[in-house]
C-alpha cells in the first residue's frame, strides 16, 4: 500500500510540474521530435551492416550475414590504409591546428592599438564564414601547375611547376594548412573570451614583481585560460576518428588515395557510388569505439590479427 500511495503522490506532483511550467515543455518538444526523427528512427537501418540488403527485398526481408561485412572490411586491402589515414590526418590537425588559435589570441591580447586588433581579428575571422566548396576550390586552384603557390614556390624554391594535390606526401600538410587558415580567427573568439575573464590584479602584481611580458603571458595569461585549454582539448581528442569526408572528397583524386582517403570517404565511395549498402554501413560503423571492442572481443575470423 505504501508503494502504491508514493506512486500516486509522484504522479500527482508530475501532473502540477508539467501545468506550472506547460510552455517550457512545449519550448522543448520541437527539440525531441528532431533527436527522434533524425537520431534514433534512422537507427533501425543499421541493421543492414548485418545483412547482405537488397533494394528489392527490403531491410526486413535480406539474407541475414551476420559479421561478415566487418570480416570484409578488417581482412581487406584498405583497412590499414584508411585507419592509418584517419589517424594522421586527425592527430596533425591537433599538433598543429589546435595551438594555433591560442598563440594568436595571446599575439592579440598584447596588441595595444584597438585599430590594429580590430583588422587583424576581422581579417581572420572572414575565412570561416566563406563556403568549404569555395575554399577547397581556391586550394586546388592556388596549387594547380600554373596556381599562385606553385608559382611562389618555383620562384622561391625551384620547386618544379606541377599540381602539388596529384602527389600524395602533399595532401595533409595542405588539408591542415587550409584548415588552420579558414578556423584560427574563429577559434581565437573563446580564448579571447576566457582571457577577458582574467583578474587585472594579476597582472598588475606580476608586473610590481617585475614579470615582463613574456613572464606575464606565461605565468598568468596561459594558467587562466588552461581551463578552457583542456576542455577544448578533451572534446576534439573525442573526435579523433571522426574527419569529415566532405573536404577529403573536395580535394582527393584517386592519385592520393594513399594518403587522402580516410574511413569516412572510404565508406562515401562504397555506399553512394559502388551501392555496396551493407558493406558501407559495416565500415561507418567502424568508428564507433563500441563496435570497435565488439569485434575485438567476438569477432574469431579476425581475432588473431589483434
Amino acid at each position: 500500500m505504501a508503494s502504491s500511495a508514493q506512486k500516486a503522490s509522484y504522479l500527482k506532483r508530475l501532473r502540477i510540474c508539467i501545468a506550472s511550467n506547460k510552455s517550457l515543455y512545449v519550448m522543448i518538444l520541437p527539440v525531441l521530435l528532431f533527436y527522434i526523427v533524425f537520431s534514433y528512427v534512422p537507427m533501425y537501418g543499421v541493421i543492414i551492416a548485418f545483412k547482405n540488403f537488397q533494394p528489392g527485398m527490403g531491410i526486413s526481408g535480406s539474407p541475414w550475414v551476420g559479421l561478415q561485412n566487418f570480416a570484409d572490411f578488417f581482412q581487406g586491402p584498405y583497412f590499414t590504409r584508411v585507419l592509418k589515414n584517419t589517424l594522421v590526418i586527425s592527430f596533425s590537425s591537433i599538433l598543429f591546428g589546435f595551438p594555433a588559435p591560442i598563440l594568436l589570441a595571446l599575439l592579440l591580447n598584447e596588441v595595444r592599438s584597438a585599430k590594429f586588433k580590430r583588422i587583424v581579428q576581422t581579417v581572420t575571422y572572414m575565412p570561416h564564414f566563406i563556403s568549404l566548396v569555395v575554399v577547397c576550390g581556391m586550394v586546388l586552384q592556388f596549387t594547380s601547375s600554373t596556381g599562385v603557390i606553385t608559382s611562389v614556390l618555383h620562384t622561391l624554391f625551384g620547386l618544379p611547376e606541377k599540381n602539388l594535390m596529384a602527389d600524395p606526401q602533399n595532401f595533409v600538410p595542405t588539408y591542415v594548412i587550409s584548415g588552420i587558415w579558414q578556423e584560427i580567427g574563429w577559434g581565437t573568439i573563446v580564448y579571447l573570451s576566457a582571457i577577458t575573464g582574467i583578474n587585472s590584479e594579476l597582472y598588475e602584481a606580476a608586473s610590481i614583481d617585475g614579470a615582463g611580458r613574456l613572464r606575464r603571458v606565461w605565468h598568468v595569461t596561459l594558467p587562466g585560460i588552461m581551463p578552457t585549454i583542456m576542455i577544448l582539448l578533451i572534446l576534439q581528442m573525442g573526435n579523433v576518428m571522426s574527419v569529415g569526408f566532405e573536404k577529403i572528397i573536395l580535394l582527393y583524386n584517386p592519385a592520393i588515395y594513399s594518403t587522402a582517403d580516410v574511413i569516412s570517404s572510404y565508406t562515401y565511395r562504397k555506399g553512394l557510388l559502388e551501392f555496396n549498402w551493407s558493406y558501407s554501413t559495416a565500415v561507418g560503423l567502424f568508428n564507433t569505439e563500441r563496435m570497435f571492442y565488439k569485434w575485438k572481443k567476438e569477432c574469431l575470423p579476425v581475432r588473431t590479427f589483434w
